[in-house]
This record gives structure tokens, C-alpha cells and sequence, in this order.
């Protein structure tokens, strides 16, 4: 996808986001400065001095400070509401924005025209009050939400800017933009791989995790072929170019991640829908108010009866009901480990019916341990895992780290290794305790050389292999003397995890790169309701849809970059902490702890927060149903009368229970 591309589906993404192009300092500038111009509109305001009993100091044109001071508020910080509204009523979606406009307009044109035309009573500081909270509301909300970059940016970060182009048979460092096709690159070990390609010369193990998801480096050699962002890890290769830039597998990567972004839903805030509702009441009440005391008493009153329902149909416990909330939820979540990028996926989380896990780095830890080990006669396993880690200390292959890793654990000393050599693709080998030679070696090694292994250890070894376990020979004087078996290690985190999300009735599936019998074996352990094995990552997205039919709701849950594309079509997408920083921006929540068992505490939350939004939106908007009527002069009969100063006590009593209630979320328990 082109970068005009990509910024259309930004645009049209943000259309339905009412805070598009807003940043959280905006608003607090907006907020404090407002706050600041309330204090005199409030202290020159008759009806406050009324209330609490005292007189300001007059002097000449004091009568003019609340109409000065609340112009100020109402241009300063008032138009990013108006702005709001307008973007709502071009999408047919009036809301929250459309309710707080309706009021300030309502209350800056009615107290404009009581200060200077007709009789009546202004609002201005009603009008000053309400901007300054809703700025507060807006300000808590956009800080607590705070918008992460986008998923893209960190998939191009995978791919190196220079490459090690061979000119005349000698590596010369360019840039990647001016490689062509048929070029020949350099890669050396440790390094990424800058293109989509085929070996020509030499052979290694590349680290294909990034773009497949297979836990296993994967041995090349000449004639086959390379992925662009994959890792280089042993030996030098010279690689042929055939794809560059839009073509390469990232880049179509990259195109999913983009297209299942604009697809995503746009769901409405729970608030939103409240506004809506308000919008249409208060607007159908104002005019039938104002229609029927025109003709029942006079202009004046009619007028100043639908201008207290106009305002008093925007609660100012409206404006903060949800924002309280989704600010303490998202406090509360940091103490418990949980980013919380999109503040939908979290209200969603309570609905889950799937949780579907990537494998590797996620429900295993995506780092090879020693599972078993054999020796044949004359060893015994301490000697294999000591002659083998020896071999391997200097090793940055990912098996290699595993077995020295072992010998870490079970305290066992090292010999120094000399005439080491390695095996790019195949293994190492070197002389210990002077000068006999040792290898360690993958089978293919075994069968290159046509070696015999021991039939005690063949039998044990071909069982573990259907497993998914790597297997490590130890060879001395070209005899098989032990071999190790290495997987990737499923975190005690995950069998709780699962455990728990099964008591709580959601099922549990696992999707990988890897083989079915690896798959079968690890979910066998874990007890999943459902796996998927052998899976290319363009197609991880397609297996999320598959769970999604008959409108079930899932959560995917993964590291690696090609497990983006699935994040995002997911309902809700949670990356482990430590995965790639492509997973994590691509992710709507982020398990710091890279626990698994996360996943239960981001449900919790989700049930408790929604509890509490629930209940605030109750509060804010019950005494709508009673105020509006009141507001509107159905009690006139009986001398009831609802003054728009009554109101705002109401309200103000309103915005006292939301604010204390959404404080009780603190002490919600997480953990299952």
C-alpha cells in the first residue's frame, strides 16, 4: 500500500473518532485556562452572590465581567465542541459533542440577548461551569486513551535501510531503495535480512519467527529462499535479489495489518449513545415547550421555559461519567500490567466467547530448554549436557543457548574449547580436554555423514521428534556417544490461564506456525478446546474470522509480527509485552508481564469497569427524566417551576455520585 493509501484509510478510520486531531495538551491548556476566566464570571454572577450572600467590589462596567470573561470561555474553549458537533452531524452521528454544543450555543445566545435585548435571567456561568467540565471530561478522557503510533511504522522498522551489495565480488554497503532485481547481497551472521531473495552461496540458519511464528530457526543452504526482516544466524550467505519494497512477504504483511485496521467497526462509546438519545429529547421538548407557552402565556417565558430545557438536558455528570471511569480503569490497569490502547476493546472484553493464543513466545516462552537427554554406554546425562554446553557457550544459536542454559541451571562447569569451528546450518564442533574432537550436530548432520545412532537412542529420539523436539547429537570419533531433545518451553502461566478462562465459560484455541504434532502436543498438555497448526501468517487473520462466524466474539492474544494482521482483526487484540513492538501497536491492550494470565484480569476489568460506567450513566442521566418535564413547566399549575439555578444544584449533586462511585472501581480485584 502506498503512503496516499495508507493516509486514506487513516482519514476515513477517523471520521467517526471525535477526537481526531485533538491532543491531550489541548485540552488541558483549554481546561486550565477556562477554569482560571470561571472564577470571575462566577464571583460577578448575581445569582451565585445571591446564594452565598455577598457583594463583589463594583466599578465601572462590572456588570459587564460575566459577559466578557464567558465570551472568552465560549470562543477559547467552547469551539472544539462546536468543531466536534459538526464532524457528528456530517456522520449522522449526533452525540456527545452535538449535546454539549446545543447547550453553549443555547446559553451564549440566551444570555447575550438577556444582557443587551430582552428581560431574563443569563446563564453565563452555567455556561462557563459547563465548558470547564466538559473540557475536564474531554481532557481525562484523551489522557487516559492516549493514541500510540501506528502498527506500520514499527513493521518497516524490521527491515535494515542498508544492505552489503556485491560489486565485483566485494561487499559494498548501499542503500536498500537502490537494490535492484538480480542484484547479489552479503549477509552476515546476526544480521537482517534486507530482502525477499534465494541463496547462492554458503548456508545458515535464519530466525524466521518474526514472519512465520515457527519457534525453530530453519536450515538454508544454496537455491533456497530467504524472507526480508527474518534474522541471519550462523553463516555467511550471498543472497540473489528477487523481490523488493511493495512485493517482499512484510510488505504484504504490512497491507493486512492496514486493511483489517479500516475494516475494524466503528462502535459508539456508551456516553455517545446516551447523547444521542438527550439530543433528540431535549430538542423535541424545547420546541414543543416554547410552542405551547407561546401561545399559553408570552414570548418571554416561552423562551426562557426551552432555553432551561436546552441547557439542563446537557448533565455535566454526563460529560464526566465515563471518562471518571475509563481513567481510573486505565490507572488501575497499569498497577496490574495491562496497556489499554483502545478503550472499546476493553468495554468489549466482558463478551468474550474465544481466546485464541499464538504459540510461540506467548503460551510457550519462545526459548528452547533441554527436555530430555540420552546417553549411551560409558556417559552418563551430566557428561552429555557438560560436553555439549562447552561446545556450545560461545554459540548465538537459539538451541545452542537453550543447552549452555541448562548447564547454567544444573551448575555444571564448562571446558575451555579450542579449534572451534562452526557448522553453518548443522552444528559446531571443536577439541576438548586437549585434543579430542567433538560435534554436536542436528540429524542432518547424522545422515550427511551417514552415521550409525545407537538403537536404544534412535527409538527415544524419533518419539520425541514426533513431538516437535529438536534434537541434538553429541559425536565423538564420528560415533553418536548422547543426544539431546530441546522444545519450546510451555510457561506454567499458561496452564493456569487456560484453566481459569474455561471456568469462566470461554474457550480457549491456539494457532502456530508450527507443525501438528508439536501443536497437538501442547495443547494436549494445556487441555484447549481448539488448535491451529501449520499456519502461514497471511493466513492467522483468516482463522480469527473463522472462530468470529455466527457473531462470536474473540480476543487474540500474540507476540510476533505476523501475528499483527490477527491482532487486529480480532474484536479484541492483546500482545504479550515482550513480543515485537509491530504486535504491540497493532494491539488494542498490552500485557506488560507477558503473563498469560493477564488475560483474565483484562476481562475482570472490563466487567468491573462496565459496572461502573453503567451505573454513572444511570446517575448522570436519571434526574433527566424528572428534571426535563420540571424544566419544561409541567408543574406550572401547581407553582412548580424549575429554575435553571435549581438545576445545576441537581446537577452539581449529579457530578458528586459519579465522581465517589467511579473512585470505588480502585477497589476492584483483578486476579482470578
Amino acid at each position: 500500500m502506498d503512503h496516499s493509501q495508507h493516509e486514506h484509510h487513516r482519514t476515513e478510520h477517523q471520521e467517526h473518532d471525535k477526537h481526531a486531531g485533538h491532543s491531550v495538551a489541548m485540552f488541558k491548556d483549554k481546561f486550565w485556562l477556562s477554569l482560571l476566566l470561571t472564577i470571575p464570571v462566577l464571583i460577578y454572577s448575581e445569582m451565585i452572590q445571591h446564594w452565598l450572600g455577598f457583594t463583589p467590589p463594583a466599578f465601572p462596567g462590572s456588570q459587564y465581567v460575566p459577559f466578557v470573561f464567558s465570551t472568552i470561555i465560549f470562543f477559547y474553549g467552547g469551539i472544539v465542541f462546536i468543531k466536534g458537533a459538526i464532524s457528528e452531524l456530517r456522520a449522522r452521528l449526533p452525540g456527545m459533542m452535538t449535546l454539549i454544543s446545543l447547550a453553549i450555543i443555547t446559553a451564549y445566545a440566551y444570555s447575550v440577548a438577556t444582557q443587551f435585548f430582552i428581560d431574563g435571567e443569563g446563564f453565563f456561568w452555567e455556561l462557563a461551569t459547563l465548558v470547564t467540565i466538559m473540557l475536564l471530561g474531554h481532557w481525562l478522557e484523551m489522557a487516559s486513551v492516549a493514541k500510540a503510533e501506528n502498527a506500520l511504522d514499527a513493521i518497516s522498522q524490521l527491515l535494515p535501510d542498508k544492505a552489503e551489495k556485491l560489486v565485483n565480488g566485494k561487499p559494498k554497503q548501499v542503500l536498500v531503495s537502490e537494490l535492484s532485481v538480480g542484484d547479489l547481497v552479503l549477509v552476515r551472521p546476526g544480521t537482517r535480512i534486507p530482502i525477499d531473495g534465494v541463496i547462492t552461496d554458503g548456508s545458515s540458519s535464519i530466525d524466521e519467527a518474526a514472519i512465520t511464528g515457527e519457534s525453530k530457526p530453519v536450515s538454508k543452504t544454496v537455491n533456497d529462499e530467504v524472507v526480508a526482516g527474518t534474522v541471519n544466524q550462523d553463516g555467511s550467505i550471498t543472497v540473489k535479489v528477487t523481490k523488493l519494497g511493495d512485493d517482499t512477504a512484510l510488505a504484504g504483511i504490512m497491507r493486512l495489518v492496514a486493511e483489517a485496521q479500516s475494516s475494524k467497526s466503528n462502535v459508539q462509546v456508551l456516553a455517545d449513545k446516551a447523547a444521542f438519545y438527550l439530543t433528540i429529547i431535549a430538542i423535541s421538548t424545547a420546541i414543543v415547550t416554547f410552542v405551547y407557552w407561546l401561545v399559553a402565556k408570552d414570548m418571554n417565558f416561552a423562551l426562557e421555559r426551552a432555553v432551561t430545557v436546552l441547557i439542563i438536558a446537557c448533565p455535566h455528570a454526563l460529560g464526566l461519567a465515563i471518562p471518571l471511569v475509563v481513567s481510573i480503569s486505565t490507572a488501575l490497569s497499569a498497577k496490574n500490567g495491562l496497556l489499554v490502547r483502545k478503550r472499546l476493546a476493553l468495554e468489549s472484553a466482558r463478551k468474550l466467547d474465544w481466546v485464541l493464543f499464538d504459540k510461540t513466545g506467548t503460551l510457550t516462552r519462545g526459548e528452547h530448554g533441554v527436555t530430555d537427554i540420552w546417553a549411551t554406554k560409558g556417559y552418563n546425562k551430566e557428561d552429555i549436557i557438560h560436553l555439549t554446553a562447552s561446545l556450545e557457550q560461545n554459540s548465538e544459536h537459539i538451541v545452542g543457548k537453550g543447552i549452555v542454559r541448562k548447564a547454567e541451571e544444573d551448575h555444571i562447569h564448562l571446558d575451555k574449547v579450542t579449534n572451534f569451528k562452526a557448522l553453518p546450518g548443522l552444528g559446531v564442533q571443536g577439541s576438548l580436554h586437549g585434543s579430542e574432537v567433538y560435534i554436536a550436530a542436528s540429524y542432518r548432520y547424522v545422515e550427511e555423514n551417514k552415521l550409525t545412532v545407537p538403537a536404544d537412542i534412535a527409538k527415544v529420539v524419533k518419539q520425541a521428534a514426533e513431538e516437535g523436539k529438536t534434537e541434538v547429537y553429541l559425536i565423538k570419533n564420528n560415533k553418536v556417544v548422547g543426544a539431546l531433545g530441546l522444545a519450546d518451553i510451555v510457561r506454567e502461566q499458561s496452564k493456569h490461564a487456560i484453566r481459569t478462562l474455561r471456568e469462566m465459560g470461554i474457550k480457549t484455541a491456539m494457532i502456530t506456525g508450527d507443525s501438528d504434532e508439536v501443536a497437538a502436543y501442547v495443547s494436549k498438555q494445556l487441555g484447549l478446546d481448539q488448535y491451529f497448526a501449520e499456519v502461514r501468517p497471511e493466513d492467522k487473520a483468516a482463522k480469527v474470522k473463522e472462530l468470529q462466524k455466527n457473531g462470536q466474539k474473540v480476543a487474540m492474544v500474540g507476540d510476533g509480527i505476523n501475528d499483527a494482521p490477527a491482532l487486529t482483526q480480532a474484536d479484541i487484540g492483546i500482545a504479550i509485552g515482550a513480543g515485537t513492538d509491530v504486535a504491540i501497536k497493532s494491539a488494542d491492550i498490552i500485557l506488560v508481564k507477558s503473563d498469560p494470565q493477564d488475560v483474565v484480569k483484562v476481562i475482570n476489568l472490563s466487567k468491573a469497569t462496565y459496572r461502573k460506567m453503567s451505573q454513572n450513566l444511570v446517575w448522570a442521566t436519571g434526574y433527566n427524566v424528572f428534571a426535563i418535564p420540571l424544566a419544561a413547566g409541567v408543574l406550572y399549575g401547581a407553582g412548580i417551576v424549575l429554575a435553571p439555578a435549581l438545576g445545576a444544584i441537581l446537577m452539581s449533586v449529579s457530578t458528586v455520585v459519579v465522581a465517589i462511585n467511579a473512585q470505588l472501581l480502585r477497589k476492584a480485584k483483578l486476579s482470578s
